[in-house]
């Protein structure tokens, strides 16, 4: 299984990324052993993520949310 995720971070910023272990990867946000960005601005908190078969898949919605206002991805994690 392929995830598409989204951290809100200490400083109320949003990071999305994918994976294809969701607990391990938050766990390594989490521990200050994930991206760069998340490193400085812990502790994260997983707010939303979307499970996909195929890695393309997962990667393209990534991208897609990565180009998402803050309102907008926001509003997707409301839903």
């Amino acid at each position: 299984m392929n995830y598409v995720y989204i951290l809100r971070c200490s400083d109320d910023s949003l990071y999305t990324g994918w994976t294809t272990n969701l607990e391990n990867r938050v766990k390594a946000h989490s521990s200050g052993k994930g991206a760069k960005y998340t490193r400085t601005r812990l502790p994260v908190k997983l707010v939303y993520f979307e499970e996909y078969q195929d890695k393309r898949d997962a990667q393209r919605r990534e991208y897609a949310i990565k180009q998402l206002s803050r309102l907008e991805k926001l509003k997707l994690i409301k839903e």
